[in-house]
């Protein structure tokens, strides 16, 4: 049941809806049928940001203290 983004082509709402199946779609504000489907920009990854999906940088290992980072001194054995 996944949850999606619609307007309404007739009065311009936008609004989600959670759907079952072949469930109808229905604009909350006129009734129409007409709601359109959006592509969600929650799985829209653009490429202007990508410093967002990086990972952190590591500070030093925990155990001891190696600048490398967690797990350093674990790859000298």
């Amino acid at each position: 049941m996944p949850l999606y983004v619609y307007v309404c082509p007739r009065c311009q709402h936008r609004f989600e809806e959670l759907v079952f199946g072949s469930e109808e779609v229905r604009c909350p504000e006129c009734s129409s049928k007409d709601a359109e489907r959006q592509l969600s920009t929650f799985s829209v990854r653009g490429e202007s940001s990508p410093q967002e999906f990086e990972c952190p940088p590591q500070g030093a290992c925990g155990s001891c203290g190696d600048p490398r980072g967690p797990g350093a001194c674990a790859m000298d054995n």
